[in-house]
């Protein structure tokens, strides 16, 4: 499949999942959005703080949990989606700290920015971008989360060197992504 397809396909899938016309990525993992999240480490605790229309079960992880983050730092929320992340992620950093959601999906970036709009998030902002040519300044970032979208990606390296870019000296990358433990068939890759 070539690059740009990829992205079209990812566009496509996840713009249904923003507008509630599918469900989650991985219906084995749970039956719902929010079994989804309850197996994949997020904490009941996590949930009751995030909009609820910021639950659409498309992670693989609870990055914002492990993450330590501090007061007043600056996060780079990769694949942000409606926002689940960046929601955990405003709360930890505070009113003086700036979180950005970056997505490639328009429809998810409206839904993230409206959720952020309702529910009084001041200190998140919504871009629409590709993650490998973010959207935002170098050496701006304290911490990049990225839940479940770097294997999205055709392009890691790229993904990866960007990440380099905007992270200050000494900032932070927190992952959690799929990975397999030996050659995918032919059929399978992408």
């Amino acid at each position: 499949m070539k690059h740009e397809d990829i992205k079209e396909v990812v566009k496509d899938r996840y713009g249904k999942i923003a507008r509630g016309e599918a469900t989650g990525c991985c219906p084995t993992c749970g039956s719902t959005p929010l079994a989804q999240c309850l197996v994949v480490g997020y904490s009941p605790e996590d949930l009751a703080l995030v909009p609820e229309q910021a639950i659409l079960g498309v992670g693989c992880g609870n990055p914002a949990a492990l993450a330590e983050l501090r007061e007043g730092e600056t996060v780079l929320d990769l694949g942000s989606g409606a926002g689940i992340d960046a929601f955990l992620a405003a709360r930890k950093v505070g009113e003086g700290g700036r979180v950005i959601g970056v997505d490639l999906t328009a429809d998810m970036v409206a839904r993230g920015r409206q959720l952020a709009r309702e529910h009084g998030y001041e200190n998140v902002e919504f871009r629409q971008g590709d993650i490998e040519q973010l959207p935002v300044a170098s050496e701006s970032i304290d911490v990049i989360l990225s839940n479940c979208v770097i294997n999205l990606t055709r392009d890691k390296l790229a993904s990866f060197r960007e990440a380099y870019r905007v992270l200050k000296p000494g900032g932070r990358l927190l992952i959690a992504d799929l990975v397999t433990e030996g050659e995918l068939p032919p059929e399978v890759r992408a």
